[in-house]
């Protein structure tokens, strides 16, 4: 880790490498039950595409910014440290499931597992970032913002 790192950890997404694979299976079976390319081929390239865009979820905290990104760091965010106001531990609901969508706690940002941690900005928006170390992450989180 870099010395201007504060946090950095990733999350294996275990639940989304497992569905994807599993994905692929079934359409390259329908490729085959009905002779289609299209499934045969184009599914499993496009499953391995989600693969690498979701295989996981990495956060760094440095001295200005939370930042994440999914997988090889296509989709990734970037948030000032200045604009949160609260951080704490939150277990989602299974409803809430994995990816990146909106909830009714805000956005979730999230690989596998149900437990985030809930970010409040001075915005008054809120998003949930998914981890396997949350009491870690919102430590971290709380250390580096400004005047605490």
């Amino acid at each position: 880790m870099s010395s201007s790192l504060r946090y950095q950890h990733t999350q294996f997404g275990k639940v989304t490498v497992v569905s994807l694979f599993f994905s692929a299976l079934l359409l390259v079976g329908l490729g085959l039950a009905f002779g289609d390319r299209t499934f045969l081929v184009g599914g499993p390239v496009m499953m391995g595409i989600a693969i690498l865009l979701f295989y996981a979820l990495t956060v760094k905290i440095d001295a200005t910014h939370l930042r994440f990104y999914f997988g090889i760091g296509l989709i990734r965010k970037r948030i000032p440290l200045a604009e949160i106001v609260d951080v704490q531990p939150v277990s989602n609901s299974w409803r809430h499931g994995w990816g990146i969508h909106r909830t009714p706690h805000g956005w979730l940002y999230n690989v596998s597992g149900w437990e985030a941690v809930e970010i409040t900005l001075a915005s008054g928006k809120s998003l949930r970032l998914g981890t396997d170390e949350p009491q870690r992450l919102t430590q971290a989180l709380l250390a580096a913002l400004p005047d605490r």
